[in-house]
């Protein structure tokens, strides 16, 4: 199991002892998570970190995964469409299937838990039962609501008013409920299989086992194959780019247990790259974390072309690995991506395109916001940081405890 001392090389003795003295109070405090998906996606990837941590420190924590149907995940990704203002059908069938699943759930909470923590839309239903429930109640906003769809948040608001905190990537994204609010952008774990340094003989070994050539400069994006990702646009880019600068293209991804949409996805992405030998669509299994960790490494440069994103862990995932990298200056990415700092900002196939183009053809420009970027994850976005900001939070709620 990972230990929080296996980050002091990366943040120090004195910051690792601080965030032990911090986590004192809260010695067998049961901290449950409850999310939809084990595997695939940010929260899933999140959590497999953080909860080995967080028992390192003295808290009692607890991972569980809602169950529904395959009817039910279409609703919450119609739902997750929507909160991202996407134009869908919100009835009340819908409704109606989002209560009875989460009924039918209650049985997930712990009665003895002292923090019950529901990440995103899903299971937000069991926020039901809170009254009952004698723990604080933590709802984790991971999506970007600006543009939540009108009727689907006046059901939602309900649920999500019953927990005593909401917790939100961006100061922008901060819904009035009532409750406590905290601001808390996610992070990544530089020392998982997916982020960990990869030596020269391994690294080639994997690229040639997925077939992927390294001799033209690789533009990658990894992401699941999800419209809000705009992968088709991220093909349009790359012809864009060819013309200038001879390189191939790797669009890498899968999908996540609560999506289903991600085949149809991946099929319009195919139908897009039409046999291109330049396009490589990979799609990856949930598992293929050091795969990732290769292709981002071998990027000359790594693009993410969201549409919307909530706060973008592709991105600080290949700023880590001190690529440079093109973004949509939407939602997290923003600030992540400084332009001409940490990474150029782009929106649109065009200046997209452009923006690969420039890094292509400056190798120091591309090295210089490598570094930078790389030192920014460094000091914000990893998970001994984001450990130390979940015990601040959670201390804040029990009470006596200073923080």
């Amino acid at each position: 199991m990972v230990k929080l001392e296996d980050y002091q090389p990366i943040i120090g003795s004195e910051r690792v002892e601080a965030i032990r003295e911090l986590a004192a109070p809260l010695q067998g405090s049961v901290v449950q998570h409850i999310n939809s998906a084990a595997v695939g996606g940010g929260v899933a990837e999140i959590l497999k970190r953080l909860v080995p941590l967080m028992e390192d420190v003295g808290l009692v924590p607890r991972w569980d995964v809602l169950r529904g149907t395959d009817e039910f995940f279409f609703i919450t990704k119609t739902f997750h469409n929507a909160f991202h203002g996407l134009p869908v059908e919100i009835n009340e069938f819908m409704f109606d299937t989002y209560r009875e699943v989460s009924r039918q759930n209650f049985d997930l909470v712990d009665a003895a838990a002292d923090f019950v923590i529901l990440h995103d839309q899903q299971p937000l239903g069991l926020a039901e039962i809170r009254p009952d429930h004698l723990g604080h109640w933590i709802w984790y906003c991971h999506i970007d609501p600006v543009d939540v769809d009108r009727r689907l948040w006046n059901f939602l608001r309900d649920y999500a008013a019953r927990c005593d905190v909401a917790i939100y990537h961006l100061p922008e994204y901060v819904k009035e409920l009532g409750s406590r609010v905290h601001v808390t952008p996610p992070a990544i774990d530089p020392l998982s299989e997916k982020n960990r340094d990869v030596p020269e003989e391994e690294r080639c070994a994997i690229l040639a086992r997925l077939g992927v050539p390294d001799d033209l400069p690789l533009v990658v994006q990894v992401s699941r194959f999800d419209r809000l990702k705009d992968p088709v646009g991220v093909i349009r880019s790359f012809k864009l780019v060819r013309e200038q600068v001879p390189c191939r293209l790797v669009l890498a991804g899968g999908g996540a247990g609560d999506d289903p949409e991600g085949i149809q996805v991946l099929q319009e992405v195919r139908r897009e790259a039409d046999g291109d030998p330049g396009i490589m669509v990979l799609e990856l299994a949930p598992t293929a974390d050091l795969e990732i960790n290769v292709l981002q490494r071998s990027a000359a440069v790594v693009v993410q072309k969201s549409v919307r994103e909530g706060f973008g862990l592709t991105v600080t995932e290949a700023m880590w690995k001190g690529r440079p990298v093109v973004a949509s200056p939407v939602g997290g990415i923003r600030i992540q991506v400084l332009h001409e700092e940490t990474g150029l900002a782009a929106s649109g196939d065009q200046a997209v395109a452009e923006a690969v183009v420039r890094l292509l053809k400056d190798p120091e420009l591309a090295a210089f916001i490598g570094r930078s970027a790389q030192e920014m994850v460094r000091r914000n976005f990893i998970m001994p940081v984001y450990l130390e900001r979940w015990i601040g939070m959670l201390a804040a709620m029990m009470p006596g405890v200073a923080c």
